[in-house]
């Protein structure tokens, strides 16, 4: 499957950049963890799309927050190895077709393509592989049938499952008690209570055919991939078996970093699977989270549509803190607006403040956790000082282009 075209970034001078600490907010500690530590390349795995209802704002701030991350890393002179899926077969996307009429195919490949224009609108570097589960189709069933060769799968009516307690490493993703794993299972996509099961817990490998369902052949028979399994499979065969970071939206802590993380580590006897889990918190809207199923979604091409710079967007989301749950308002665009037609016109100077002072704080501020906000905050600093360096606004123009992929 094919991604999109990346925009050129460019490399900026001094004596910060070459192995500097990288520092991450790792959601499974709690702490701040350098991923850079002893890398010369950087191995991350973001989860992609399920292709309906793309592009909310929660997708674009998750994608930006790699995407600077990924800027952050080449910076200080690394080089990244960025896989990204789509999970252009699953129950929600079958459901979605349904509703509509829309054959479930012609559905992923439309969405899919709206999020790569939006990704290319919003000036998102595009990961280096970008696979589809259906594509991906033959990684999965080997996965699994290792699984079961290991003794960590097991079969319900046709159906194979993974058995979390072959896992040592299972819930050291999340953290969570039993009890409230159950509970989030039963509500993004798990099946806690069918009858058979080993363990509430145990998650579904693959799915023996339905009447008027998608299915595949293969060795565990006709029939198609469960969600976890597909993004392990994937990470294993294009990343190794130890990433550095693996990410997606906080939603994805449990069960799903929790369930692909413990899958890989059994496939692999290799653990942890990722050094650090990184996820972007939840945008709300209306006094809600920004969601499918509520129907709050503000959409990145709409707002394209209406006429909106994508630029402004950019700015607007990375504003907020990643590891922060906030609320959008529509209100927001305006003062982004703003605050970018403040630094184009400063950018446009004849000369300005010496602009090393301001790629110090960026790089300050994003190898700390990837603070977008101290970095914001230290561009208005720079547009707000007066000087006479004539080099200085060509030099904080590539800086904030470099950094912060804003133009």
């Amino acid at each position: 499957m094919h991604s999109w075209s990346s925009p050129d970034v460019p490399r900026l001078d001094g004596d910060e950049a070459g192995g500097s600490p990288l520092f991450v907010r790792d959601s499974a500690s709690g702490d701040l963890v350098d991923i850079g530590a002893g890398r010369e390349q950087i191995l991350m795995y973001v989860c992609g799309i399920t292709p309906y209802d793309a592009t909310h704002l929660g997708h674009a701030a998750t994608y930006l927050l790699f995407d600077t991350l990924q800027r952050t890393a080449r910076d200080t002179g690394r080089t990244v190895r960025y896989v990204q899926n789509v999970t252009d077969i699953d129950d929600p996307l079958l459901e979605r077709a349904a509703e509509t009429g829309e054959d479930w195919t012609a559905l992923a490949e439309r969405e899919t393509e709206l999020f790569r224009s939006d990704m290319a609108a919003l000036r998102v570097l595009a990961p280096d592989a970008y696979i589809g589960a259906v594509e991906a189709m033959p990684d999965v069933v080997e996965a699994v049938v290792s699984l079961r060769d290991k003794g960590s799968a097991y079969d319900l009516e046709g159906d194979t499952y993974f058995s979390v307690a072959t896992s040592p490493g299972f819930g050291g993703v999340s953290g969570l008690p039993v009890a409230d794993m159950v509970t989030l299972s039963g509500e993004r996509g798990g099946d806690p209570g069918r009858i058979g099961k080993k363990d509430p817990l145990d998650c579904l490998l693959w799915q023996a055919a339905r009447p008027g369902e998608p299915a595949w052949p293969s060795a565990l028979g006709r029939g198609r991939p469960g969600w976890h399994i597909e993004c392990a499979a994937i990470a294993l065969k294009h990343l190794g078996p130890t990433i550095d970071v693996q990410g997606g939206g906080e939603d994805l802590v449990f069960p799903h970093h929790e369930l692909s993380a413990a899958e890989a580590e059994v496939l692999t006897g290799q653990a942890p699977f990722a050094r650090a889990f990184v996820h972007q918190a939840m945008v709300g809207y209306d006094g809600e989270k920004m969601s499918k199923s509520r129907g709050n979604l503000v959409l990145v091409s709409r707002l394209r549509q209406h006429g909106v710079d994508p630029m402004a967007i950019r700015v607007a989301l990375l504003g907020h803190r990643h590891d922060v749950a906030w609320e959008w308002h529509d209100e927001e665009l305006e003062v982004a607006t703003a605050r970018l037609d403040r630094w184009r016109a400063a950018f446009g100077r004849s000369s300005a403040a010496p602009a090393a002072t301001l790629v110090a704080a960026l790089r300050r501020a994003l190898r700390s956790g990837l603070d977008t906000p101290s970095a914001l905050a230290a561009v208005d600093e720079w547009v707000a000082a007066d000087g006479g360096d004539e080099s200085a606004p060509r030099t904080a123009r590539l800086a904030v282009d470099a950094l912060l992929g804003i133009v």
